[in-house]
């Protein structure tokens, strides 16, 4: 019985997803009091709502989530991966701090965050600090991402002073400090709440919980080892540590036989539905046998921090921490969200141990804004080419793009067997297992000097010089290779 329910878990997960392709943000000045109450879940029962989470007779539509006031209502499928505990109750354990691990990985040990006494109520009479916050992208309505000087003791002093709910404590390798998800539940916009807590010196930096989704296109032999001039009769990256945060794999797949050096779960209490992103990502970098990735040898680690393509800050902050304490020379990210703070400190510091930083650039449209982490200082943006060096037309342009690779049908492992995929998810993967044969070559060599070789090498695309579509042009990992420090 334990193993149906959680399959119909996963399936209803899936299916959440598929019927709500993007998120918007409720914290709508014009929503009623009662739909606000009908988008927490402790208060829906009580407010007349339907089972969408919507009003009754409210004007909406049965079953889209959505209101004619035009205020786009979070799914429900957020709360179910991070459960809120009832007023009065001790929070449950959130994903993100209690991620596992195997292998050579090992997991984050939270602080524990103390039980609120009662219902939380926030104060009479908070004061704005700063304006409150137009925030961009799509975040969970009721966190905000708080990193604290101080101690659990602070941080309940703070939970309590602007009532709010601890949810998860952590001490973050990368921003160096307290890492708090503070609840809100008593629906203030998430912009009024960062807001107020500028108010308290002991909050150092305050962000939304933003979600970030993973850049896979619809969709023969992999044509990347000519594009980019690599031999796949010498390619090797024998060794060279390389993380990847992605969804779950498939580790039995042959592709991946005694690839993964060590597995993380950034988000435990989720089940596993899908597996072929992941699988694929970590095939290309570094599979074995008839799918050979672009370095074979190098020790795969694999953080699990998606599901159903879709992923939230804190989750993947524990699973970049979890990546930088395995000493690798690589992180791979394919997957893309907007701009927030803690993931550019967290890039930063990540660079400045030495990682080399490689994302998706984003497979949104030419006027999509910029997609982060790969817009970010120090991240290597990737974006996709076919078989003839043609852009993707999906693919995000503007300046942040760094480099060109193949993205567009290639054939990769997927799940159990193979699948032809597209995106500029597998252009990084790419140019991750390629950086794995640099690194290879010369061990010493710096994050640096490798992404100077890459700028310098790369075969012009598009017009003259480094351009929104292209970046610096095609990666030429053989020339790359041929530069000297």
């Amino acid at each position: 019985m334990a193993a149906k329910a959680a399959i119909l878990h996963a399936a209803i997960l899936a299916a959440a997803f598929v019927a709500a392709p993007a998120f918007a943000q409720t914290n709508d000045p014009n929503l009623t009091q009662k739909q606000v109450d009908c988008l927490d879940r402790t208060k829906a029962a009580g407010a007349g709502c339907d089972k969408d989470g919507g009003a009754k007779n409210g004007g909406g539509t049965p079953g889209t989530g959505t209101t004619t006031g035009g205020a786009v209502f979070l799914p429900a499928l957020i709360v179910d991966l991070f459960p809120n505990p009832p007023a009065g109750a001790a929070p449950q354990t959130p994903a993100p701090s209690n991620g596992t691990s195997s292998a050579n990985g090992s997991a984050n040990t939270p602080a524990p965050a103390p039980a609120p006494s009662g219902p939380v109520t926030a104060p009479q009479g908070l004061n704005l600090a700063e304006p409150p916050r137009a925030i961009t992208g799509e975040f969970v309505p009721d966190e905000v991402l708080v990193t604290v000087d101080g101690d659990a003791g602070v941080v309940q002093q703070i939970a309590n002073s602007f009532g709010l709910q601890v949810r998860s404590q952590r001490q973050s390798l990368l921003l160096g400090t307290t890492l708090v998800r503070f609840g809100i539940t008593d629906g203030r916009p998430v912009g009024v709440v960062l807001a107020q807590l500028a108010a308290d010196g002991r909050t150092q930096r305050r962000e939304p919980n933003h979600i970030y989704s993973l850049q896979q296109a619809a969709g023969i032999v992999n044509y990347a080892f000519e594009r980019i001039a690599l031999d796949s009769t010498q390619a090797s990256g024998e060794n060279v540590r390389v993380a990847v945060i992605d969804t779950g794999i498939d580790d039995t797949n042959p592709a991946l036989a005694g690839v993964i050096a060590g597995q993380y779960d950034a988000m435990p209490n989720v089940p596993i539905d899908k597996r072929d992103h992941g699988t694929s990502v970590d095939g290309l970098i570094a599979g074995v046998g008839p799918l050979e990735g672009m370095a074979p040898g190098a020790r795969i680690y694999h953080a699990r921090a998606f599901e159903g393509g879709k992923s939230t800050m804190d989750v993947i902050l524990s699973a970049l921490d979890w990546a930088a304490e395995q000493n690798v020379r690589i992180i791979n990210m394919s997957f893309v969200g907007p701009k927030n703070d803690l993931l550019g400190t967290a890039c930063r510091n990540a660079r400045a141990l030495g990682i080399v930083l490689v994302a998706a650039a984003g497979n949104n449209g030419p006027k999509a804004p910029y997609g982060y982490p790969a817009a970010f200082d120090g991240v290597i943006a990737v974006t996709a080419t076919d078989a003839k060096d043609g852009l993707m037309p999906q693919a995000n342009r503007g300046a942040y793009v760094f480099i060109s690779a193949p993205g567009v049908e290639m054939v990769a492992p997927s799940g159990a067997g193979s699948d032809v995929v597209t995106g500029t998810s597998f252009a990084a993967a790419i140019v991750s297992g390629a950086i794995a044969n640099l690194i290879h070559a010369a061990p010493d060599r710096a994050a640096d000097d490798i992404e100077k070789a890459l700028a310098a090498t790369a075969r012009d695309l598009g017009p003259k010089g480094r351009d929104n579509d292209f970046g610096y042009g095609l990666l030429d990992i053989k020339a790359a290779g041929a530069t000297k420090e």
